[in-house]
């Protein structure tokens, strides 16, 4: 039998092999564009986020921090700079011109507990499509797999003489859409797990750090008070 390339085998399959076969290429080339994003944009956070803490955390004054950030949107700031921005801004609104109380704080929690909600949907992003691509593909490549297997013993039986060679380019044809599912499946399962175990971890880190910050304002308050 003559060797077969991918690009013989997807020309000489069957119009829903190959559009089995294009789908999962294209699923396949999104989820790599994901990946890359979502690496590149981790990687701000995280560095981003370790950049501010240790600048909050030396001791400079909030109200510096503060104007460093405020011209920037909510947008453009992530992690613990969101939820700094949004926390003491809303802080600093509720006490000028005037001495804030204690309720007054729950604002100041509330506006803390929104843009972490943004900070979530933010680390979340795209990662549903790397999940859907890594649990569906598989089952999509199967499909043409099947659907190829099939056409192939139709063909069998008009023929006069039923040899391997007879079946093999069809069932080669058709194997193609499986391995195009499981390349594409593969790549998006492992990214998946480790993108969204990082993305809870800079989460995780975001909430102590609204928590700290919510601590901080509440004694400000109380000693302003006393």
């Amino acid at each position: 039998m003559d060797d077969f390339s991918i690009i013989e085998l997807f020309l000489q399959a069957s119009l829903v092999v190959q559009a089995v076969m294009v789908i999962l290429l294209m699923v396949s080339i999104i989820s790599w564009i994901v990946i890359f994003e979502r690496y590149f944009n981790l990687n701000r956070i995280k560095e981003a986020n370790k950049l501010f803490e240790e600048q909050f955390w030396s001791g400079k004054d909030l109200h510096e921090i503060y104007i460093g950030i405020e011209e920037q949107s909510n947008e453009e700031l992530v992690g613990s700079l969101r939820v700094f921005k949004s926390g003491f801004g809303e802080f600093l609104r509720l006490s000028d011109g005037q001495q804030i109380t204690i309720e007054d704080l729950e604002s100041v929690n509330r506006a803390i507990r929104v843009s972490l909600a943004r900070e979530e949907e933010s680390l979340m992003h795209h990662l549903p499509f790397l999940a859907n691509a890594g649990s569906v593909s598989p089952y999509v490549g199967l499909f043409g797999t099947v659907w190829g297997i099939i056409n192939s013993f139709q063909g069998l039986s008009d023929a006069t003489q039923a040899t391997i060679n007879a079946v093999a380019p069809g069932i080669s044809e058709a194997l193609v859409a499986t391995a195009l599912g499981l390349f594409a499946a593969i790549p998006a399962v492992v990214a998946y797990n480790r993108f969204a175990s990082e993305s809870d971890t800079q989460l995780q880190q975001s909430y102590i750090f609204g928590e700290e910050l919510a601590s901080i304002l509440y004694r400000q308050t109380v000693k302003a008070k006393s």
